[in-house]
């Protein structure tokens, strides 16, 4: 017959309860990490304002999705630079020096933080160069 000490039996327990307090604030961590919120609606508009009437197409990341036709680019992309669209590094194009310009405007959540955006180019091949996927939307 093997016995085992109270001691022993405390002692596991112990050891049991602190492994578990220390699991538990991980998990809720990781959890806390997922259910941020990280959408945003884009759009844009011909000339130097904003348009009113402009709709929008719907981009949501974690996971990537929504109306978005390049979601998880344009969540590679933002992610990258924090969710700042203006951080967004420029690409190296040559466009024409045509004036059309075109309005880019974003406003939503990236990872529960607020975001507005709005700027004006001066052209769609600008537009793209500057900020990379985000603003690739199917036309209006």
């Amino acid at each position: 017959m093997t016995h085992t000490s109270v001691k022993a039996v405390r002692a596991a327990l112990a050891a049991a309860v602190v492994l578990l307090a220390c699991a538990a604030p991980a998990r809720a961590n990781s959890a806390g990490l997922a259910a941020q919120e990280s959408w945003l609606m884009l759009s844009v508009s011909q000339g130097e304002t904003t348009s009113a009437s402009a709709d929008g197409t719907m981009l949501r990341c974690d996971p990537p999705g929504g109306e978005h036709r390049r979601a998880a680019d344009a969540c590679a992309v933002l992610a990258a630079a924090d969710g700042r669209i203006a951080d967004v590094p420029s690409e190296d194009a040559v466009c024409p020096m045509v004036y059309a310009p075109v309005t880019a405007h974003a406003h939503g959540m990236w990872r529960d933080r607020p975001v507005t955006y709005t700027e004006t180019f001066p052209n769609t091949c600008t537009l793209t160069a500057r900020t990379g996927p985000i603003f690739d939307l199917p036309p209006q």
